[in-house]
This record gives structure tokens, sequence and C-alpha cells, in this order.
């Protein structure tokens, strides 16, 4: 420790660089934005920051609440997707022998390795109407077919397609898709360093296997459950990708809204404004895990 404060000036001139490049290629660009959401267009390319706040009440239109409300809809379906399939993903990663856990942690962040817009593309592939998806339906429903006409039961009628692609179901299925390790890795890490002995004797006093992951684990594991939902909602909620390829025209997102205002409608402001709204969500979002964390760091101390 006194080394440290003895050489406390050569470990601060360490964060200078990352501490500008945060500053310069982050902070200041995102406080260019929220000024915008203040201004007004006064020409084809000029916009004055006249501090107004018309674009906020804008956002809150009908049509642009509606939108915002599916978003945070499809955003929360995905996210209690993800943590429905992937509590029980961490808990068997927990639990596996140690060198199955590292090959079983290289299988979550694997999709990471490859780019998201070629993984999205696979996802019209197998959703499309004559994707790999119905193939392999069909392929099941001929045989099923079959094997009722050879037990003379009759056949079925012909396999007719599902039509999955620019759906709702397409969208929250390719957010699952993307978001899904993003849900197993906090989750893993809770469960990670939950007290093995708190378990084994929840079982060894009768509680049972559902009791003591209902009792036990999940109030244990509840910040990993917290930072799961966060990381997973924030960028569900603001996901532009999926909807764009996935979704039809009723199945446009917010950030599909967003993007149109700086690229085709050229409504800066207006767009910085949809955006900060985003910004905003996050902000109470990380605010709640943090009242939550200090509650219990809180509750802990007076036990």
């Amino acid at each position: 420790m006194q080394d440290w404060r003895r050489n406390s000036g050569f470990f601060a001139s360490l964060a200078v660089p990352p501490v500008a490049w945060l500053l310069l290629l982050f902070l200041v660009p995102l406080g260019g934005v929220w000024l915008l959401s203040f201004g007004q267009n006064t020409g084809l390319t000029e916009i004055t920051v006249t501090g107004t706040l018309a674009n906020y009440q804008r956002a809150l239109e009908p049509l642009y609440l509606e939108i915002m409300l599916k978003s945070l809809w499809i955003a929360g379906a995905t996210t209690m997707i993800c943590l429905i399939a992937g509590f029980p993903v961490a808990l068997a990663i927990v639990f596996a022998p140690p060198r199955a856990k590292t090959w079983l942690l290289l299988l979550v962040m694997l999709p990471f390795w490859t780019n998201l817009l070629i993984r999205t593309y696979a996802l019209i592939a197998v959703l499309r109407t004559n994707g790999f998806l119905n193939a392999g339906l069909g392929w099941l429903w001929d045989g099923l077919s079959g094997l009722l006409a050879l037990l003379g039961l009759g056949s079925l009628a012909p396999f007719q397609p599902l039509h999955l692609l620019y759906t709702d179901f397409a969208v929250v299925f390719g957010l699952v898709y993307v978001h899904l390790p993003f849900m197993v890795l906090p989750l893993y890490a809770a469960l990670e360093r939950i007290d093995r002995s708190l378990i084994e004797a929840s079982l060894d006093l009768g509680a049972g296997h559902l009791r003591t992951l209902a009792y036990v684990v999940c109030p244990l594991a509840l910040p990993g459950i917290i930072s799961g939902v966060i990381v997973t909602m924030v960028p569900a909620l603001g996901a532009y990708l999926a909807p764009d390829l996935l979704g039809g025209p009723s199945s446009q997102l917010i950030a599909n809204v967003i993007e149109r205002q700086f690229k085709r409608a050229n409504d800066w402001p207006f767009g910085a404004a949809l955006s900060f709204l985003l910004m905003y969500a996050t902000f109470i979002a990380l605010f709640v895990r943090a009242a939550v964390a200090r509650s219990r760091g809180g509750g802990g101390a007076a036990l």
C-alpha cells in the first residue's frame, strides 16, 4: 500500500490516456447530441440550440408513444425469454465438471466471434418461407403423413409453410438469439459465487430441489439476475438491425424511428431527443440496480 502511495503519480498518469479517450470520443460527442435535443432546424443543414422542449413533447405524441411502448414490450419479452432460457444454462455450467465448464462457457461466447450482420442474415435463411425451418417441418410432416398412411389411418393435409419472417415473432426470436449470452454470463457469475453449503443444507433439511431453487438460489443470485436483465433489456430496447431485417413495417421499433430521423427526415433534434429518452431509461435501470445492491448491502450489514 505504501509503495502505491509513493508512486500514485505514476498510476494516475496511466489513467490519462483512457480518460482522455473516453472524454473526447464519447462524452463530448454525447454532450453534443444532448444539446441537439434542445434545438430546432433553422435551415436545410442548420440547427440552432434554443433550449426548447418541443422535441421531447413531440416524442410523447400517441404515434411515437405507441412505438416506444411496443419497443418496451418487445425488449421485455426478449429479456424474459432470455432469463427463462438462460438460468438453467447458467446453473448447468456452474455445476458442470471443471473441464466441461470451460467448453460450455466457450460455447456461450462463440456467437460473439461471428459478425452480427452475418448472424442476422443466417436467421433470415432459417425463418423465411422456403427456409431451413419450414423445410425441416415439412419433412417431418410428410414423414408423419406417410406413417399414418402406412398404418391405414389416412394421411395428413399437405404441409403449409409458416410465415415467420417479417413478424414480431421473428424480431423477438432474433433478439433472443443475439442477447442470450448477455443474460447467461451475469447469471453464471452470480451463481458461481453462491456458497454450495447453503444449497446442501437446504436439501438436507428436506426443502427439495424446486424449493431450494426458489428460496435459496434465486434470492442469492438476485444481483446477477438484475444485472442480466439490464444488460439484456437495454441493448434489446435500442436494437436496430434485427427489427430492420427480420421485422415488417409494423415491427419497427424506436431505434428504427431514430435512424430515420437522422438519415431520411433530416430532423436531428428530434432524433437526438428520442435517443436520449432511451438513455434516460438506461440511467433509471442503472439507478434501480444500484439501489437494490445498496439495500441488500445494508440489509446484510444489519444482519
